[in-house]
């Protein structure tokens, strides 16, 4: 169901609606940190261990455990073990999608996001 068929609607298709507006609302919380949304960006392109996601992003190592951490826990980083490394990668197509998104609206150049009122 989509949210923007609401008005429309039977009741049940408005309970799964809101279930679903339940899940992205998590998903959208999870990405509200700057330094989780860089991580998540980072794992969008390959996997990495915190050592590469620390010297690429220059964030401190401590920094970028605690967010990968919340977002294991999330369900949106999955780890992975080779010998004494630890590979994180992306859990969800979704949110491979969101981040591929974003990246459009405000990374690509030439695009500045507006952070005035409207």
């Amino acid at each position: 169901m989509s949210f923007l068929a609401l008005s429309n609607a039977l009741p049940s298709k408005r309970r799964e609606a809101r279930a679903q507006a339940r899940i992205a609302s998590e998903l959208l919380k999870a990405l509200s940190h700057d330094g989780r949304l860089l991580i998540l960006c980072l794992l969008a392109e390959d996997e990495a261990r915190v050592t590469e996601i620390t010297s690429k992003l220059g964030m401190p190592q401590a920094a970028v455990s605690q967010q990968l951490t919340r977002l294991r826990l999330d369900g949106l980083v999955e780890a992975r073990r080779e010998g004494r490394s630890i590979y994180y990668s992306l859990a969800r197509p979704e949110v491979t999608a969101l981040v591929a998104s974003l990246d459009d609206l405000f990374c690509k150049p030439g695009r500045r996001a507006s952070r005035g009122r409207h």
